[in-house]
């Protein structure tokens, strides 16, 4: 489906603008004038929003609306936008490494440890400067690994960097992704499979990124999956099934109820909007995005 392909571009655009990134200061620049004072968000749950799902939007005009609608930050943002985010007193919620690699060429993959190791001990210093705490990673796609084969190499690649991790208080969060509809092969595709791999790495810098979208299309099961694992989940992604568009009552998932189990078992942690607005205009997408946050507000 095409919006697959933009995410995967839109990440790859994220590691190309990489270089222009030279350093950043502490949270700066004031918000609008008067934004706090509409938001009328509960506080219950940290909103934000998957720039690639806006990527027609220019970051800047994201940023504005984001701090209007209540959003704390901007997830998957690479090195190059974190200055622009800062301008308007947000974060990045969930960073991008600056890399060259892509969700299929993951930690599975022993081929792809020397550069995935660059790319993250690359990016978690400019992290701590900028005072950011999560940042993703990717089984990758199976290519033929075993489960077992896969969970080893998982390991071996993500110990190079997990101590630098656990130095500078750096989340790494492996994202749970489905292979039956969006990611054809990707081997991190069920909970159990990721939980697993907490348990043998034993970091408790290593967390799932917990993609509600993805997980009920490959498991179901949501509120107890989640429940039954919540140790081990850092991070979590919204989106409608099926389509993968507005989380309304077009779609099968109940996200309040998924939103009050969430809440209820202590999660301080960020909550993104990563659905596709169907709408062909800006405004659209925005006013999507703006239900959206309202929707998981309990």
């Amino acid at each position: 489906m095409k919006e697959h392909t933009n995410r995967r571009q839109v990440l790859k655009n994220i590691a190309a603008g990489t270089l222009a990134f030279s350093g950043l200061s502490s949270l700066t620049a004031m918000a609008a004038e008067g934004s706090s004072k509409k938001n009328k968000l509960k506080g219950n749950i940290n909103h934000s929003a998957c720039r690639w799902c806006y990527q027609n939007i220019p970051l800047e005009e994201l940023c504005a609306a984001a701090k209007k609608i209540g959003l704390v930050g901007i997830d998957l943002l690479g090195p190059s936008e974190w200055g622009t985010v800062q301008q308007y007193n947000l974060i990045s919620t969930m960073c991008y490494h600056g890399g060259k690699t892509s969700l299929t060429e993951g930690f599975n993959n022993k081929k792809f440890h020397d550069q995935l190791v660059h790319d993250y001990t690359e990016t978690i210093p400019l992290m701590v400067k900028a005072g950011y705490k999560n940042i993703i990673c990717f089984s990758g796609s199976r290519m033929g690994i075993d489960d077992e084969t896969g969970w080893k190499n998982c390991v071996e690649g993500l110990k190079r960097i997990m101590s630098l991790a656990e130095k500078n208080g750096i989340t790494v969060q492996m994202e749970l992704l489905n292979s039956k509809v969006d990611h054809k092969d990707y081997q991190c595709n069920k909970t159990t499979w990721g939980v697993e791999l907490c348990k043998r790495l034993g970091s408790p810098n290593f967390k799932l990124l917990y993609d509600i979208y993805h997980m009920q299309i490959d498991e179901g099961d949501v509120i107890r999956t989640i429940r039954n694992n919540f140790q081990y989940l850092g991070h979590f992604h919204t989106g409608g099934v099926p389509g993968r568009h507005e989380i309304n009552e077009s779609q099968e998932l109940y996200y309040p109820a998924i939103m009050k189990a969430i809440h209820d078992l202590g999660y301080t942690g960020y909550v993104a909007q990563e659905f596709i607005p169907t709408s062909p205009d800006n405004k659209g997408k925005l006013d999507a995005l703006k239900r959206a946050v309202h929707i998981c507000d309990i």
